[in-house]
C-alpha cells in the first residue's frame, strides 16, 4: 500500500538534496537549473501537504496538538513561499538573492524538521494504513495535475482561516 507519510519522506529528502545541490553550483546557470525547480517544488508541496495532508491531521491527529501543528506549518509555508517570491524577483547569483535562497532554505529546514518532530508522528499514530493509502493516491494525483507547478497558488494563506476551514 501506498503511504502519504512516505511520500511527504520522499519530497523532504528531494527538496533537502536540492539546496544541498545549490552549494555545488558554481555559474548562473548551474544555479538556475537547481534554483527553478526547487523553487516549483517548493510551493507544490506547500500547497499539497494543506490540500490533503493538513485538513486529515485535523480531523484525525489526537497524539499531539493538530490545530498547534497545522497552524504552524501554514505560517512557515508562507514564510517559505515569501522566500521564494523573493528570490524569484532577483537576479540569481547576487548577494540578494543568495540571501533570498538562504532564508528559504532556513524556514523550509526548520519546517521540515518540525514536521517531522510532531505532525508526522502524530498521524502516523492516528490514522488507519487505509487511510494514509488513500491520501498517498490523493498526493500523487495532486502531483499528476501541477506538473511543473502549474496550477500552484502561491499567495500566503491566512492561518485563522485555513483552520476554521478544515477544522
Amino acid at each position: 500500500m501506498a503511504d502519504i507519510i512516505e511520500l511527504i519522506y520522499e519530497d523532504h529528502d528531494w527538496l533537502r538534496r536540492r539546496f544541498f545541490l545549490l552549494d555545488d553550483a558554481r555559474t548562473t546557470e548551474e544555479l538556475t537549473a537547481v534554483w527553478a525547480p526547487l523553487a516549483i517544488r517548493l510551493d507544490t508541496h506547500a500547497q499539497a501537504e494543506e490540500t490533503i495532508f493538513y485538513p486529515a491531521l485535523l480531523k484525525r491527529g489526537e497524539a499531539g496538538d493538530p490545530k498547534d501543528e497545522t497552524e504552524d506549518a501554514i505560517h512557515d509555508h508562507n514564510e517559505i513561499r515569501d522566500a521564494v517570491r523573493a528570490a524569484s524577483a532577483l537576479q540569481v547569483g547576487t548577494a540578494e538573492w543568495y540571501d533570498a535562497v538562504g532564508k528559504a532554505r532556513t524556514e523550509n529546514g526548520e519546517h521540515l524538521d518540525e514536521e517531522e518532530r510532531e505532525a508526522l508522528p502524530d498521524f502516523i499514530k492516528s490514522a488507519s494504513p487505509e487511510l494514509r493509502h488513500e491520501l498517498a493516491m490523493k498526493w500523487l494525483r495532486f502531483y499528476h495535475l501541477h506538473p511543473n507547478g502549474e496550477g500552484i497558488d502561491t499567495d500566503d494563506v491566512d492561518p485563522d482561516r485555513y483552520l476554521a476551514d478544515n477544522s
